[in-house]
């Protein structure tokens, strides 16, 4: 590398120069990549191991500043030579840059190394139950590995309520010559469940387990999701009201019990992963792609039978089963080996490889030709009923909204607020009404009330009004002006939101999309296909509230009423990753 020399000048000395690119010795099991060699090696969660020194012409070195290219920001490290360890948290190229510092603090030229890192071991074991009927395929990825494939039994079915919902492209983004409904594990709570016939997971190694579920109801009854028998337990733990994780059988010494932060959610997808690491002793739960809760744990003995899907073996017998799982469980897949925190997030957003997310739509309710006080979704599968109440009417084509006490709820919250999601509305805001509004005044589309008081939805908010020309009277006139916001309305009346980035236009359908995606933290929103803003930082919404439509819920009263007509609400699990999947999702 050729020599950039910068002059310094100091008061107390002559010039100097900055020091050159210093050298990078890469440890195994990775290797630089040349101009006609770039190998792969190692993989997710292998560590990398960079030796950095000075260059041979320099002198006075005290350390090093450098910057992994999946690193925000730069680190430094100290000493005229210095070595730092990196863990990949996921395969691809990297690029390490990294710069000399002398004793006056003067960075040097950088020196830059590439590496890749390679695809780490795929599922062991991985059921998408998605088969017409009879056993539940295991499709893991793992070359030579026996495959552990799942019977049906009990009150075991399939149903098409499976998490990836309807696709309409294949894992390259070629279109399917016609939609494809996924399918999923549905278990009645007392006696349905699948089961391999071996042990799938050697739980003396280290593994990663991966599900979705959508429990039915919770309360007071022990779910289990997965469990190995004499070894691992997945599960719903009612005294908790949350997930748990027992690495080892409850007979094992000092074994411990991992619990979840955030309660569950009744009646909502939600994705549950769990590591454990064989040489650290160390588990790991995660909910929707974050961790959870970290215990240090024993190992287990070779007591492990077969995998069971809904139920655990008894603590008290060898011969019985408890904890019947009620409701669905879909898309689980273990590794033996531990996934890295990136790998489990990108688990939780249940990529298809074509550039989208899967998405479930679970409420889906249009007013075309309805009547009456209640709007059935017959479009979901799932069933949720909005209940009218107030000044809210069913007028054959849209739920129109008096903006004084009108509103429509459905029981629950429909999607895991610690989840990712996608709602989406057709909005008729009534100028006349709004036109009267004072500055900050707000009112919802829809919303739902969180644990901590504040209340996750799309609104509308009036702002100062504007002055614009009629060019059919040829003269200036003042009109009403407000903004659509997508986020959470804290406790406190501040909030964090996503704002659109023109005044809403009224008395015109306007359609709105909001996506959060929990595990980037981030929300996004969409007017018409165009998405207004860019992506917001929040915190999740978790809790188990109502869903109300033109309202949100303060304690035991409504308030914020909007005055609109809306139609054609949807709600879908699952984050829609651009504006293409956005106009797929609502057909436009």
């Amino acid at each position: 590398m050729a020599r950039t020399t910068e002059r310094r000048q100091y008061a107390d000395g002559p010039d100097t120069t900055a020091p050159l690119a210093p050298r990078i010795t890469l440890a195994a099991p990775y290797t630089e990549c040349l101009s006609d060699d770039c190998r792969k090696a190692g993989g997710p969660g292998v560590a990398a191991t960079f030796t950095f020194a000075p260059n041979e012409a320099d002198s006075d070195i005290v350390s090093y500043r450098y910057k992994l290219s999946s690193d925000p920001t730069w680190s430094s490290v100290t000493g005229e030579t210095a070595t730092v360890t990196r863990i990949p948290q996921q395969s691809g190229l990297y690029l390490l840059e990294v710069r000399a510092v002398d004793g006056t603090g003067w960075p040097g030229e950088s020196a830059r190394l590439d590496f890749m890192v390679a695809r780490g071991e795929g599922a062991i074991g991985r059921w998408h139950f998605d088969e017409a009927g009879g056993t539940a395929l295991d499709s893991g990825t793992v070359e030579g590995k026996a495959r552990h494939h799942a019977t049906l039994t009990g009150g075991a079915t399939r149903d098409d309520r499976g998490r990836r919902g309807v696709r309409t492209y294949d894992s390259e983004g070629i279109p399917l010559p016609s939609p494809a409904t996924d399918r999923g594990l549905s278990l009645d709570g007392s006696t349905g469940h699948a089961a391999t016939s071996d042990p799938v997971v050697n739980t003396r190694a280290s593994y990663t387990l991966s599900a979705w579920v959508r429990p039915d109801t919770l309360g007071s009854t022990d779910r289990t999701v997965l469990a190995q028998d004499g070894g691992f337990r997945l599960s719903y733990d009612a005294s908790a009201s949350t997930w748990t994780l027992l690495p080892s059988a409850p007979g094992a010494a000092d074994h411990r019990t991992l619990v979840a932060e955030q309660p569950a959610t009744p009646k909502a997808w939600t994705h549950l992963a769990a590591t454990y690491d064989a040489s650290a002793d160390e588990a790991r739960l995660y909910v929707n792609g974050r961790l959870q809760a970290t215990g240090t744990v024993p190992g287990t003995g070779a007591q492990d039978g077969p995998l069971q899907f809904g139920r655990a073996l008894s603590d008290e017998s060898n011969a019985e089963y408890i904890d019947y799982f009620a409701g669905s469980i879909d898309e689980v897949a273990v590794w033996q080996r531990v996934l890295t925190d990136k790998e489990i997030a990108d688990e939780a957003r249940l990529m298809l490889g074509d550039g989208r997310n899967a998405v479930e739509l679970v409420g889906d309710w249009s007013a075309d030709g309805a009547s009456g006080p209640v709007l059935t979704d017959t479009t979901s599968g799932y069933g949720p009923e909005l209940t009218l109440s107030g000044g809210a009417a069913l007028n054959g084509d849209s739920i129109e909204l008096d903006g004084v006490n009108g509103a429509a709820t459905a029981d629950g919250p429909l999607v895991d607020g610690a989840g990712s999601f996608t709602v989406s509305t057709d909005v008729v805001l009534d100028g006349a009404a709004v036109s009267t509004w004072d500055v900050g005044r707000a009112g919802q589309v829809f919303a739902r009330r969180t644990a901590d008081g504040s209340t996750w939805g799309l609104w509308y908010e009036a702002a100062p009004m504007q002055t614009v020309f009629d060019p059919e009277t040829l003269e200036e006139k003042l009109v009403p002006a407000g903004y659509w916001h997508f986020g959470r309305m804290n406790a406190d009346g501040t909030y964090d939101a996503v704002m659109s980035d023109e005044a809403a236009r009224t008395d015109v359908p306007v359609e709105l999309t909001g996506v959060y995606d929990a595990q980037n933290g981030t929300i996004e929103l969409y007017v018409g296909n165009n998405r207004n803003g860019g992506a917001l930082t929040v915190a999740n919404a978790p809790g188990p509230g109502e869903f109300t439509v033109g309202a949100t819920t303060d304690g035991d009263s409504r308030t914020r009423h909007l005055p609109a007509r809306i139609n054609d609400i949807r709600v879908w699990a699952g984050a829609a990753t651009s504006s293409q999947q956005v106009s797929e999702m609502t057909g436009d």
